[in-house]
């Protein structure tokens, strides 16, 4: 979800409002390429909890969230009209992006529902080319900026502060003998994308408070190098949050991981990070 799906958010709410009808998304859980092209690198700008968390902020009345299955990919784009769409949600209005490809084989599509309109009891309105090519393009761009790190134009993009859930985790407790202490963070969906190696400055959010630090993504060059990890330096916090569900909200890029001579060299430029940390989430 970013800024490019406010139109056609906005297009069916106006849609709604003009018939006194209900908004109702319809999505697919888990991503149909995972079932279809039997794939398992998808990375995802949005976990489907956090889809839901975004869309409930957009005053939509419903969203149906389709277990999506080797079974229900297998219908035919006829059944999925008849059986599905009509069946299930009794439209008044679909709307669908001009190159939506739909039921077994991908042989249902806008034309198809159009001939089906009369006879089912709906209209059909198409997303045009243009404004799905702009989604395609920022999802796109979201991604590349995410993993090169290019937070503040990922950001914009986004139209809000690209986040993720971790579980704080037991780690080598080094960073509190250079008074750096850090919390380790275990991200539990692997298809959720992580930005790339680097140090962050961030927001956390703990239960309902929210803290300001820096994140590193890495391999730690000047510890040991061994095993990537994120963690977290928070910023006038020193309560245990072992095994506690956080939010990370990444703001701001500050520099890349680099290899320092000793402990000291890293204390010192840790301490050049926190300032700039917090100069920037002022």
């Amino acid at each position: 979800m970013h800024t490019g799906h406010k139109h056609i958010l906005n297009q069916l709410k106006a849609e709604a409002q003009r018939i006194s009808g209900e908004t109702v998304i319809i999505t697919f859980h888990p991503h149909p390429r995972k079932i279809v092209t039997h794939t398992h690198e998808v990375q995802l700008l949005n976990t489907l909890e956090e889809k839901i968390e975004i869309l409930s902020k957009e005053n939509i009345d419903h969203l149906v969230i389709v277990p999506f299955t080797e079974a229900f990919a297998g219908q035919t784009a006829e059944s999925y009209i008849r059986n599905f769409l009509v069946k299930n949600i009794h439209p008044h209005t679909i709307i669908i992006g001009y190159d939506h490809r739909f039921g077994k084989d991908r042989t249902g599509n806008y034309l198809m529902l159009e001939k089906y309109a009369t006879e089912l009891g709906f209209i059909v309105k198409e997303i045009p080319e243009k404004v799905l090519d702009e989604i395609a393009v920022s999802s796109t761009r979201i991604r590349k900026a995410i993993r090169e790190g290019d937070m503040e134009s990922a950001n914009a993009l986004l139209g809000y502060d690209y986040f993720f859930e971790a579980t704080v985790i037991e780690g080598k407790q080094l960073g509190r003998t250079i008074g750096y202490p850090t919390a380790n963070l275990h991200i539990e969906n692997p298809e959720k994308l992580i930005p790339g190696n680097g140090v962050y400055a961030v927001e956390i959010k703990i239960g309902a408070q929210f803290f300001k630090g820096m994140m590193n993504i890495g391999f730690r060059p000047t510890v040991d190098g061994s095993k990537m990890v994120i963690e977290v330096n928070i910023f006038d916090f020193n309560q245990d949050i072992y095994h506690r569900a956080v939010r990370v909200y990444v703001k701001y890029f500050l520099r890349t991981e680099q290899k320092f001579n000793g402990l000291d060299a890293l204390q010192t430029q840790l301490g050049k990070d926190k300032q700039e940390a917090l100069t920037k989430l002022k």
